[in-house]
Formats: structure tokens, sequence, C-alpha cells
């Protein structure tokens, strides 16, 4: 119970846990046709949650159902007829929706000059988001470009979700521990994007947000003592 109020009053933590949850759980679907058919149930998860945080920030939520809807579609007909240019189709539509989430939620911790507890989550549902959004460009970019991709002795192999959402999420964090490299030159365009992306966000977003918390705690004590009763003057 406790949880889920807290999840009520802080859905970006919702969010952040649904992810962090799927990091988890994705390794143990992708080996079979019944856990990619959960795969995809679980992404419509992923989705209802965004849609949930992205309703709080000032940016049109009619927008947000409006990528969302043709990706749960698509969704769906792949899970019961599964086609590869359907998942290529359906993978454009999840980053571009994932690239609106991440924008709504900054455009959310932009908004005032206060650090709530809800945007210090949505902090780090925004990170997730958006190595979410790169992952899925960087399907689509080795569907177009196979080969865009590889990893030591199969270079010419085909990448999973996994490993490619593996790759974005080093990539924007900016530790360099994958062993999945670009081969041509527009996936190494795409992955310096994430690159610059992931040090723009840590730069200005959350050091912003740092910074905002910093003064909370340093100005409450401040604003304590300036409302404390004051005493009769001297006579």
């Amino acid at each position: 119970m406790l949880s889920m109020a807290l999840v009520r009053r802080n859905p970006s933590a919702g969010l952040l846990l649904v992810q962090l949850l799927g990091l988890v759980l994705y390794p143990l679907m992708d080996s079979s046709p019944a856990g990619r058919s959960l795969f995809g149930a679980f992404g419509l998860l992923v989705l209802g949650a965004a849609l949930w945080v992205v309703r709080r920030s000032p940016w049109l939520t009619w927008l947000g159902i409006l990528f969302a809807v043709p990706v749960v579609i698509l969704s769906v007909v792949s899970a019961v007829n599964p086609r590869p240019g359907l998942s290529v189709v359906t993978a454009a539509l999840e980053a571009v929706f994932y690239f609106y989430a991440t924008g709504s939620l900054i455009a959310y911790m932009l908004q005032d000059h206060e650090a709530t507890r809800d945007e210090l989550f949505a902090a780090g549902a925004t990170f997730t988001l958006l190595a979410w959004a790169f992952g899925y460009v960087f399907v689509v970019c080795q569907a177009a470009l196979p080969g865009s991709f590889g990893v030591a002795g199969d270079p010419q192999g085909v990448r999973t979700w996994m490993e490619l959402l593996y790759l974005s999420i080093a990539v924007l964090s900016s530790v360099g521990l994958s062993d999945i490299v670009p081969l041509t030159p527009m996936a190494r365009a795409l992955v310096a994007l994430e690159s610059f992306a992931g040090v723009m966000y840590m730069a200005l977003v959350v050091s912003r947000l740092i910074g905002m918390t910093l003064v909370a705690r340093r100005t409450r004590p401040e604003d304590a003592s300036d409302a404390l009763p004051q005493g009769p003057g001297p006579r």
C-alpha cells in the first residue's frame, strides 16, 4: 500500500520502476516466440506508464496519445502475425513516441524553479526513455543498413534488441563499456548524436535539478528562522 501511494504521488517513480524491470526481464523474453509475445505486452505496459507520466507535463497529452495509438495497434498485429517489415515500422514509431515522452518530461522538470521528489524520479525516467528511444533508432538503422552494428567475431550478425539497448545505455551514460561497435557511417553518426545528447542532458537538466535541491536545502533553515516569532525589542 505504501509503495502504491508513493507511485500515485510520484508517477515518474512508477515509470522508472517499469523501465528498470523491463531491463531485467527483456533477456528472458527474447529466446522464444512466447517470450517475444510477452515482450510486446510488456512494451505496451511501458507505453501506458509513459503516457501516464506525460499527462503531467506542459506538453499536449493528446499528441502523446496520437503517437502511442499506432504503436499499440502495430504491436498487437506483430504479436499475432510477426513480420520483419512490420517490426521495423513499429520500432520507428516507438522511437518517435519515446523521444516525445523524453521532451515532455524535460519540459516538466524545467517548468518551475523547485526540485520536487517526482522531478528527481523523472530525471532517472527521462534517461531510460532516451536510451529506449535511441535503442529503437538503432533497430531501424540495422534493418535499413544491415551490418551497421557488430561485435568481435561476428561483425555481420544481426544484433538483438537487448544488445542494441545495452549499446544505447552505454553510449548515453558515456561509460564506454559496450563490446558492440557501429560499423557504418550512419550508425556512427547516430551513436555520436546519442553521446552528445547524454552529455547535454547531464549538463543542462540533471545539474539544474541538483543545483535547485542544494539551494533549497541551504535556504530552508534561514526560512525557518525568519518564521520564528520575534521577542519584544529593547526598552
